[in-house]
Formats: C-alpha cells, structure tokens, sequence
C-alpha cells in the first residue's frame, strides 16, 4: 500500500543528501516537506541525525577547501544564536512552534528572492554584520534547521571562492549540528529512540542523494531550479500554518 507520507519523507532525505553533495537552495524545501510529515518541532530532531551524516559527507568530499579564519569568525555568533533559540524553543507548544518555523521558511524564502533579484550583490562587510548574520543563523539552524540563507550571505559578503565556500559551509554545519544535538536530546527531547528509528529509515535515500549530488550539481540549471525551489517552499511553509 502507498503511504503518501513515507514517500514525502523519502524525499526529504533525498533532498538532504544532494543539498549536502553541493547543490545549493533545497533545504528549506526538504525542512518543510518533513515538517508537514512529522509535526514542525518533532522534524527538527528527526532531521539531525540526517544532517550529520551528510555533513560527514561533504566535510570529508571538500575538506581541502575549508578557510578556517570564517568559521572563527562565525561560529561564536551561530553558537549564541542556537542558545538563544533553545532559550524561546523549550516550552512553547506545537502550535506555537509551527508559526515561528513558517515564518521562518517564508522568511527565508523571501530573503532568497530579494538577494537572487539584486542586481548588484554589495552586501556589508562590518563586523556587526558577521553578528547579526551568525545569530539569525544560530536561532534559525535551532528552530528550523534554515541558517542556510543567512550563513550564505555572509559567505558571499566576504567574497570567498566557489569551493571554498562549501568546504567552509560543510564544516561550520557540521560543528554547529554537533553542538545543537544535546539541546536537542536533553531539552527539547526531539531526539529520542522514535526519532532515531525514523531517522535510520530514511538514512538509505540520503545516501542515494549524496550519490545523485554529486552526478548532478555540475549540471542543473540554477536559475530555473533556484525558482521552482522558492515557489514550492513558500507554499509547504504556508502548508505548515493550516495543517
């Protein structure tokens, strides 16, 4: 028999691994498909054991390319972000919780837009800049697993290289979703034994992903893709309000 829902979450984990192989601007996409699935703060512990496992992937498959003096500069704000999110996440009910991840995802998505639009990409490069980035992307990784358009803007802001941008990117996620685990465990408790039975059944299509990534990062057409992502997006977070 077809389960609908499984066959979402299959995709999710699809999407997990090829976002994880290089192919940028999917992630909101697979954040909203699990979340309309599982319940919008369930899918943030069911997601982290996936994100892990593709964060190894790319740390391993780019880490010639890491620029360590980014992380250090970024990473402190992400960390006080995830504390702070942690902080507002705790108590809130489910109902709640959905809100702040749809506005988040159409936040997102709109931010996506606005920047794909600019027809001159000149974004700050202050310090202050690199402080509010990191901790909208601290609370957004925290809540919604979405620091991804944040952290992306300030990668550009700095004017790094294409391949040291998603070496660096691979090990900023990797370390700030390490350190998200034990809130996840110990204080929201979205991280429990059903959680991880869900994650390990999806675990098969991330891999298949990461495979497929790698195939077709090379050869996609951004623009016409980056478009398709943001209107499907923005849909599944207004899907998230009326579930």
């Amino acid at each position: 028999m077809f389960d609908l829902n499984f066959f979402i979450a299959a995709s999710s984990g699809l999407l997990i691994g090829m976002s994880k192989a290089g192919i940028k601007g999917i992630g909101i996409l697979f954040v909203t498909l699990i979340a309309l699935v599982y319940g919008a703060k369930e899918s943030t512990g069911i997601i982290m054991p996936l994100l892990i496992l593709g964060d190894i992937f790319a740390v391993i498959y780019y880490k010639r390319h890491t620029k360590w003096i980014y992380i250090l500069k970024f990473l402190p704000w992400m960390i006080f972000g995830v504390l702070v999110a942690v902080f507002i996440g705790k108590d809130i009910p489910e109902s709640i919780f959905k809100i702040l991840m749809a506005i988040i995802i159409i936040s997102s998505v709109f931010l996506m837009w606005v920047w794909d639009s600019m027809k001159y990409q000149k974004i700050p490069s202050h310090w202050s800049f690199s402080t509010i980035m990191g901790s909208l992307a601290g609370i957004t990784t925290m809540i919604g697993n979405l620091a991804g358009p944040f952290a992306n803007i300030y990668f550009l802001a700095v004017r790094i290289p294409k391949n040291e941008f998603i070496g660096t990117s691979a090990w900023l996620f990797f370390l700030i979703n390490i350190f998200k685990v034990p809130f996840h465990v110990l204080s929201w408790k979205t991280i429990n034994f059903d959680s991880l039975n869900i994650s390990l059944s999806l675990t098969p299509y991330v891999i298949i992903g990461l495979i497929l990534g790698v195939k077709i990062v090379e050869k996609i057409n951004n623009d016409s893709y980056r478009k398709l992502i943001l209107i499907f997006t923005a849909l599944g977070g207004l899907g998230i309000l009326i579930k």
